[in-house]
């Protein structure tokens, strides 16, 4: 099992969309949402993903190929 700190942008077209959903389903890993902010033109998410390595992987990788911006983040979170 792996966990990573990530900083995900929604773009407008898919702030609407179900992509953590898809990202569970899809992927096997679990997203423990720490904080976001949401409008109808873009999103963001600070997230822990966990999972086996390679499903975390294939996430990220599958998020940025649908056009989420994936920033992972070094610096622990706060509350």
């Amino acid at each position: 099992m792996t966990g990573v700190r990530v900083r995900l942008t929604f773009p407008a077209d898919l702030v609407r969309q179900p992509i953590l959903g898809q990202l569970v389903r899809r992927f096997d890993v679990l997203p423990n949402i720490r904080r976001a902010d949401v409008s109808e033109e873009t999103g963001w998410i600070v997230c822990e993903l966990d999972g086996g390595t390679d499903a975390v992987e294939a996430a990220l990788g599958w998020l940025a190929e649908i056009g989420v911006d994936v920033n992972r983040l070094e610096h622990p979170l706060e509350g």
